[in-house]
């Protein structure tokens, strides 16, 4: 089984398992006392909506370089609907830029005279994650699920010693993207969360990757999000 059938598997899995949980949860919510519980302690409410801003710390496994060196933005909207008193299902519309950098120099696989001394890839998405949340008592609260992206543009970045003729448009990346997502939201304030995340994409994000500078054709991206996210009453 291929990495990316793994993940689809795992998060079917884990999704079905959340869903009997939350299906017995619901036949005991009857039996217990209306208190004040997870993110709608003030007002219960079915749609609750709010801001997001914050960074990725991303790489990609498959490069030929390791740790979670390219910073980019990931910002946008989130909304909440209610299904249970401690579930909700959560939709995101996120501007989110993810890739690789790297600054060490590398001996390419081409010859034993050949450096790769700079190496980066910019990608740029809009992405919509789709997760089940589970709050406790004090509205903090964990979550799991997909995310659908689409590539609105991307760069890359080679620079050798000595120069190489190679043509990077010729290895473009995947457009439409699908990652597994699993985060954590701690509630700081009133409507204000602190959030970390993990992504890893369940395909591939291209499948021909430059020869002599990477060490796979297929290239997966991954990354850690640092984000606050301020939710409106």
């Amino acid at each position: 089984m291929n990495k990316s059938r793994k993940f689809a598997a795992l998060i079917t899995i884990t999704i079905f398992l959340m869903a009997l949980y939350t299906r017995g949860f619901a036949q005991k919510t009857d039996e217990e006392e209306e208190g004040e519980h997870g993110l709608y302690i003030e007002k219960p409410k079915l749609i609750t909506v709010g801001l997001i801003a914050g960074a990725n710390f991303a790489q990609v496994d498959g490069d030929n370089y390791a740790g979670y060196r390219k910073i980019g933005a990931n910002v946008g909207g989130k909304g909440y609907v209610r299904l249970f008193k401690h579930v909700s299902f959560s939709f995101e519309m996120l501007y989110t830029q993810k890739g690789s950098k790297s600054d060490l120099i590398r001996y390419s696989t081409l010859d034993s005279t050949t450096f790769a001394l700079k190496y980066g890839i910019k990608l740029n998405y809009v992405e919509i994650p789709l997760m089940l949340n589970y709050f406790d008592k004090h509205k903090s609260h964990v979550g799991l699920g997909i995310s659908i992206s689409r590539l609105v543009s991307s760069s890359e970045l080679l620079v050798t010693d000595p120069p190489v003729n190679l043509n990077l448009a010729n290895y473009p990346f995947r457009v439409n993207n699908y990652d597994l997502v699993a985060g954590a939201d701690l509630h700081l304030w009133k409507g204000l969360y602190f959030d970390v995340r993990f992504q890893y994409s369940l395909v591939p994000i291209r499948t021909s990757s430059p020869p002599g500078f990477s060490r796979s054709q297929d290239e997966y991206s991954n990354l850690w999000a640092v984000r606050l996210m301020y939710l409106f009453n």
